[in-house]
């Protein structure tokens, strides 16, 4: 499998970000993040076979911050919605950076996570936010992820800011099975 990557996507005008989903090989290979310019990792399967370490790997140059999800349907991923989409506002807000967010596979771990970081900081219903990144890569939350990914959006809804300046169509929930 061929590392894809979500890159320059353009989100919610003029926001622009850069940010990549990435199989593991990609991200336990130093000269290639150097030479791609990365400056930020996101590890969804951190603590597993699957991290080569945290900072002690990648050392001065690339801020790391590492989750350890299970790609489990009974994890709850949850519990790292907001640390890691604070992680991801906080690179991307950063000049120059580009973050590269990765589990295993980087399909279901890490995906959930930049869906997440999508739905808080973007305010994308989770429907939009799984066709936004869909669109540019191809993934597959397990089932007990969107559970917690359905939970989020219904939680993101409640707030009265989040329906803020969007369309009726737009406010609307979004459903996916």
């Amino acid at each position: 499998m061929q590392s894809q990557c979500f890159c320059s996507v353009n989100i919610t005008a003029p926001i622009l970000i850069c940010l990549c989903l990435f199989l593991r090989v990609t991200a336990n290979n130093r000269f290639v993040l150097w030479k791609m310019g990365v400056t930020h990792v996101l590890n969804a399967a951190h603590g597993t076979s699957y991290s080569h370490g945290g900072q002690d790997f990648y050392g001065a140059t690339i801020d790391y911050y590492g989750v350890p999800a299970h790609d489990l349907p009974s994890f709850d991923i949850s519990q790292f919605f907001f640390s890691a989409a604070q992680f991801i506002h906080n690179a991307l807000n950063t000049p120059g950076a580009k973050i590269l967010v990765h589990c295993a596979v980087g399909v279901s771990r890490s995906a959930s996570l930049v869906l997440a970081y999508l739905m808080i900081n973007h305010h994308l219903p989770l429907l939009e936010a799984i066709k936004t990144v869909k669109e540019h890569r191809w993934i597959s939350p397990n089932r007990g992820f969107l559970k917690h990914l359905r939970n989020l959006d219904a939680q993101l809804r409640q707030r009265k800011d989040w329906n803020k300046g969007r369309t009726a169509e737009q406010a609307t929930p979004s459903t996916f099975t």
